[in-house]
């Protein structure tokens, strides 16, 4: 492991070692990112012993220009409007893949993510090596976000260390988001994760009966379930005692197929449900909890490594928690406001 001051970087000898399939750490505009030749099957299986994380799950990759991002992805007219207007910036959009990046980059249903970082280095170093990068935050799965180096090597082992060729030190970075994620590969545009690129994403709904509350969990399902199986969806449920919290977990459990009644986990806190959809459906509720780490005990991440569906009731009192695995996981909010009216309800819900 090789340790270089901004100032000192040599962009052929990055990319040298590129080339030989090895390991770089640069920053960027939001964090320190892990950088491999996203074409080598090799460099690729090594970010995944350095991140731990499975082969199954993807990673973006940074282009220079969309010019370059046509020659690894379908582009619609959505993701071009995208292009135009919010690239180069912390903004990852995913496309149709076509095939060309090394196996376990794009998802098991051939989409592919892709950015244009707005950071001179990074760009220089694509333009000069000719092919995209991955593009992944340098800290392994679950651990500390890295803004400046030591976030990174106080969070990692020593077999870690030994997996990394170079790091480009320039010195602690402005705490910023990671990037806004949106997915193109649909009729509309899906916000996956919000960054610093804010995009008009919450919506609106008056329901009038708890039947209607259902449906409208459904309808939301049918916008993310194309996504089961690949990350965690979590359903962060907010809403005073009777809101309807509950009811829009059981019609997302009539949408994933389950069989058994729902009922509210208060004393359990956790209840698990068999699905016909091939995931598990995880209902927890917080209320009891007096610290927010409480939601640990009940193997929260072990659920989200298994890339189930998660319904949490009181979501606002473990909220710190849950923005901790907005990488790991595809976060929606509900928010459920009673009104004057016996039954009726006002619900928000998008991505934060």
């Amino acid at each position: 492991m090789k340790i270089i001051q901004i100032e000192k970087a040599s962009i052929n000898e990055i990319c040298q070692t590129l080339k030989k399939g090895g390991l770089v750490i640069m920053p960027t505009e939001t964090v320190y990112g892990t950088f491999v030749d996203a074409t080598n099957p090799k460099a690729v299986e090594k970010l995944n012993q350095y991140k731990k994380r499975p082969f199954s799950k993807p990673y973006s990759v940074a282009v220079s220009d969309r010019k370059m991002a046509e020659k690894y992805a379908f582009l619609n007219e959505t993701a071009k409007n995208l292009y135009q207007n919010f690239l180069p910036g912390p903004l990852t959009i995913i496309s149709k893949g076509k095939g060309k990046v090394a196996k376990g980059v794009e998802s098991e249903t051939g989409t592919l993510g892709i950015r244009i970082p707005d950071y001179k280095l990074v760009i220089d170093v694509i333009k000069k090596y000719g092919k995209p990068l991955t593009a992944t935050s340098a800290n392994p799965s679950y651990k500390k976000t890295p803004y400046k180096i030591s976030d990174i090597l106080e969070n990692i082992s020593e077999k870690q260390k030994h997996l990394i060729d170079i790091i480009i030190d320039a010195g602690t970075l402005p705490p910023n988001k990671p990037s806004t994620v949106i997915d193109t590969t649909g009729d509309d545009a899906l916000i996956l994760r919000k960054g610093d690129i804010e995009i008009k994403d919450k919506k609106e709904f008056l329901s009038k009966s708890e039947k209607e509350t259902e449906e409208l969990a459904k309808e939301i399902w049918s916008k993310f379930k194309k996504f089961k199986g690949q990350r965690a969806i979590i359903f962060a449920l907010e809403g005073e005692m009777g809101a309807g919290k509950t009811i829009f977990t059981k019609g997302l459990a009539k949408a994933l197929g389950v069989k058994e009644e729902i009922v509210s986990p208060t004393y359990d806190l956790l209840i698990e449900y068999q699905t016909q959809e091939k995931v598990s459906l995880v209902h927890i509720d917080t209320w009891r909890m007096i610290e927010p780490s409480e939601i640990e005990e009940v193997k929260l991440k072990d659920k989200i490594s298994d890339h189930s569906v998660i319904a949490i009731e009181w979501a606002d009192k473990v909220e710190e928690i849950i923005r901790k695995y907005n990488e790991e996981a595809i976060v929606i909010w509900v928010k459920i406001e009673c009104t004057n009216k016996e039954n009726q309800r006002k619900i928000f819900w998008g991505i934060l």
